[in-house]
């Protein structure tokens, strides 16, 4: 009677372990599955959590750009960020300006840029970019970590070396292969840097500033002639200023080799020339003498 009760126990048991396992393998089944289309139907598609580098710059108009650069400061710290770089120029207090650079967390990015945009003074310009570098990131863990799996190999056969050469040999491979990795070690840092925190720079202007925006490079053709003709304009002007330089040098360096070339002309004038010998007989000739 007591094993009788126990087998339903084990059955049930049993059963819930088997269940997931069914149900894993219809779910594999079922993304092979198509429609009569022949578009694939219950396709599973695994979430990858992105990798954005997030950029803005904005410019405000204020009343006070000393009291509204600690304010935005206050803003941007209350978000979790901080100030990583700071310009500012003081002429008066009408004519102020400073340009301030942030890094924010992206979660606080939105917020933080309505709150700098509203409460500091009058917004003039806003300019946002994100980058997605999820692909180089992953390239460059997946090559950081082959790096260091060929350092690890590298070092055991360091130790298998037998002798001098193989030494040596295998050192400098190891060397070159450490370089690799730091380079790719401060690579992976500066995306990671990149990514966890947005850069914003803010421009603050006093109530009469010049404003002046960054232009935006044109792509393209026109892009390749604007850079075509600034490279030119390059050329022109450094030519000119060396022709500039070489000419005070010229003016007077001219009178002297002017009157050089004079006193050797002169000298070549007054100086004797030898009298020339008279043409002896040709061959076949009479001899003036036996005539």
């Amino acid at each position: 009677m007591q094993s009788s009760g126990e087998a339903p126990m084990s059955q049930a048991e049993s059963a819930p372990a088997a269940a997931p396992q069914d149900q894993y393998s219809e779910k594999a089944a079922q993304p092979q599955q198509t429609s009569r289309d022949g578009i694939v139907s219950n396709v599973k598609v695994t979430a990858q959590e992105r990798q954005v580098i997030y950029t803005g710059s904005m410019t405000v108009r204020v009343k006070k750009v000393a009291a509204a650069v600690e304010q935005a400061k206050q803003i941007v710290t209350a978000a979790g960020g901080y100030l990583s770089k700071e310009e500012s120029s003081s002429a008066s207090d009408s004519r102020d300006s400073a340009t301030l650079e942030f890094k924010i967390p992206p979660t606080g990015y939105a917020s933080v840029l309505a709150r700098l945009g509203k409460e500091l003074g009058m917004q003039l310009s806003m300019k946002q970019a994100t980058q997605d570098v999820t692909l180089k990131v992953a390239d460059v863990n997946s090559r950081l970590k082959s790096a260091e799996q060929s350092l690890e190999s590298l070092r055991s056969l360091l130790k298998r070396a037998d002798t001098i050469g193989q030494v040596l040999e295998v050192e400098r491979e190891i060397s070159a292969r450490e370089a690799d990795l730091e380079s790719l070690q401060a690579q992976q840092k500066e995306l990671a840097a990149q990514v966890s925190m947005a850069t914003l720079t803010l421009r603050l202007a006093g109530p009469v500033a010049v404003v002046e925006e960054p232009e935006e490079e044109p792509a393209g053709f026109l892009g390749g002639l604007k850079a075509g003709w600034n490279a030119l304009v390059s050329f022109t002007k450094a030519v000119l200023t060396v022709l500039g330089a070489l000419l005070p040098w010229t003016i007077v360096a001219l009178p002297l080799v002017a009157l050089l070339s004079y006193l050797i002309r002169r000298n070549r004038a007054r100086r004797p020339t030898a009298p020339t010998p008279p043409p002896g007989p040709r061959p076949g000739s009479p001899d003036p003498e036996a005539a």
